[in-house]
């Protein structure tokens, strides 16, 4: 799954919001104060790791759940490439309408 993908869905946008502010957190508080189950905390989670977004960490006899920053520095840039691609082509596009 695409990480764009990944992060279209409400609940693993939130998800990587906490672990972005909170570090890392395991699935118990992860579930605190959000509508869903620790199953389905844990199934969004596996796909924010298939996605490279997101690992588990054995710490005892916890999981803990930190992002994978790189990743997401990779998809800022990738936002980044296309912002300038839709800047530029919308200047084209109003020097074209200014010619007529």
């Amino acid at each position: 799954m695409s990480v764009f993908a990944a992060l279209g869905d409400p609940t693993r946008f939130r998800l990587v919001a906490r672990l972005g502010s909170e570090g890392r957190l395991s699935i118990a508080r992860l579930t605190d104060g959000m509508d869903v189950t620790r199953q389905a905390v844990t199934k969004h989670l596996r796909v924010l790791a298939d996605a490279g977004l997101a690992r588990g960490l054995r710490q005892g006899r916890e999981q803990l759940w930190e992002l994978d920053t790189a990743r997401l520095a990779e998809a800022r840039r990738s936002l980044e490439r296309i912002s300038r691609r839709w800047d530029e082509t919308l200047e084209r596009l109003k020097a074209a309408v200014e010619e007529d």
